[in-house]
């Protein structure tokens, strides 16, 4: 004769079934973003949650910008890649065919939910008085600065500081004469805006660094403000860090709407409120305007306006042969 179970058991039963296991979405991501998105990943897996979502895992990889882009078309299987520029986007497209061509309209601001600005991170009391991207090239300063062709923060500073003399009313020469003498200054060229922190801080190698501002934020929450000032120049490129979908990734997984829902909420007031906090300049304008304090007003010039798409940025100065490899190796 079989026995029935008592419901209060087969109840137990039930409540001892192990949960549905959690999705999981991998973040690609630069170097100088770990503190910003230790704190969005936690805002959104509770707005996620309180929106119905199932379970979700959010996992990080932090790397230089253009080695984090080539990790994923080599088959590192991010859900969504967040970078500081978009040519490592593009290159999915290019080079991997794992998102459409078109990736960045498909969200608002061209795909990037804020902005950021060059700036200067010097010794204690600006010991050598620079100011200025001039400044830089005077003999014997060390700049610290990322590989131009392995991270997003150094083609930032190559195009901040070539801007910088088409706006002094400098020619195409004289630019590319200027970036040729600023890159040489520099007694290492690391991978990534974390390595050349460290190098600079850490290391206590160069006289500057040069960095995102949100970067300085972190450097003065990790090391202390007492050894470091921030200067910013009289000019920066506008950085607009995008993010996508990794349209192969997800659809092979079946994450897509936990990765779209993932990137959209960065437009959310919560974590426009959270770029602020960690000193990213968010698109909202009420709450750019609310934390004014902390982003001094800068002169800040377009790069597309200025250079041209990102993918002929890209091909003139930073691929093999390019600007950036004949005014630093002699190519």
């Amino acid at each position: 004769m079989k026995r029935l179970l008592p419901a209060t058991l087969l109840a137990a039963g039930l409540a001892l079934t192990p949960m549905a296991q959690a999705a999981t979405l991998l973040n690609a991501s630069y170097d100088v973003m770990r503190d910003f998105y230790k704190d969005y990943n936690a805002a959104f897996q509770k707005h996620w949650q309180a929106e119905g979502g199932k379970p979700l895992q959010i996992q990080m990889s932090h790397g230089g910008s253009s080695k984090q882009a080539r990790a994923v078309i080599d088959g590192l299987a991010a859900d969504v890649i967040t970078m500081n520029m978009a040519t490592d986007i593009n290159a999915l497209a290019d080079y991997g065919q794992l998102i459409p061509s078109n990736w960045a309209t498909r969200l608002p601001d061209n795909s990037a939910p804020f902005t950021s600005a060059t700036v200067f991170i010097v010794r204690k009391g600006n010991p050598k008085a620079l100011h200025d991207w001039n400044d830089l090239l005077k003999p014997g300063i060390q700049v610290v600065v990322p590989n131009p062709k392995t991270s997003g923060n150094g083609r930032y500073t190559y195009l901040s500081a070539w801007g910088y003399v088409l706006e002094k009313g400098g020619d195409e020469k004289a630019a590319k004469d200027f970036v040729g003498t600023l890159f040489k200054q520099a007694p290492v060229l690391d991978t990534g805006g974390r390595a050349a922190t460290t190098t600079f801080i850490q290391n206590q190698i160069g006289d500057v660094l040069v960095t995102f501002e949100n970067e300085a934020e972190m450097i003065a929450r990790e090391f202390g403000r007492g050894s470091f000032e921030v200067v910013y120049p009289s000019v920066s490129a506008e950085a607009e860090p995008p993010v996508t979908v990794v349209d192969n990734v997800v659809d092979k997984k079946g994450t897509r709407k936990e990765a779209e829902a993932y990137l959209q909420y960065l437009w959310s007031d919560e974590a426009q409120q959270i770029a602020a906090a960690n000193y990213l300049r968010p698109r909202n304008p009420a709450i750019l305007a609310e934390h004014a304090d902390r982003f001094p007003k800068v002169k800040f010039f377009n790069v597309v306006k200025t250079f041209g798409d990102w993918s002929e940025i890209q091909k003139t100065h930073f691929k093999d042969g390019g600007v950036f490899d004949q005014i630093y190796t002699g190519q």
